[in-house]
């Protein structure tokens, strides 16, 4: 079981950019999901998050800008960024709970570079 991260990019700034999280492996589903971020000598942060029923939410400084659904018959978990800012940079981050046989269980994919630069 893994979680495959991808999308990373160059953008200028008010740009987009989506990336995608895609869950691969001895799987049944993928519940709740959640991108987080970490720039340099910052802390890793929750940016967006999706329940299993798709219920979302958004760290404020995102709010109106980034966009996460799921599409469950792919086990993939997207986040549409919009209007990127210069300090949406980072190092992005996904997290599901991921579903199997014999167990439930949260798996980190690796993480996907985003810059935003003119």
């Amino acid at each position: 079981v893994q979680l495959q991260a991808s999308g990373r990019g160059l953008v200028q700034p008010g740009g987009s950019l989506r990336l995608s999280c895609a869950a691969s492996g001895s799987i049944f589903s993928v519940g709740a999901t959640g991108w987080y971020r970490q720039a340099p000598e910052n802390q890793r942060e929750l940016v967006a998050h999706i329940t299993g029923l798709g219920i979302t939410n958004y760290t404020d400084s995102v709010k109106g800008r980034f966009t996460i659904s799921r599409d469950d018959a792919k086990n993939t978990v997207y986040l549409q960024m919009n209007s990127l800012k210069p300090e949406d940079a980072a190092v992005y981050y996904c997290k599901g709970l991921i579903y199997s046989r014999y167990s439930a269980a949260d798996y980190w994919g690796q993480g996907t570079l985003v810059t935003v630069s003119s």
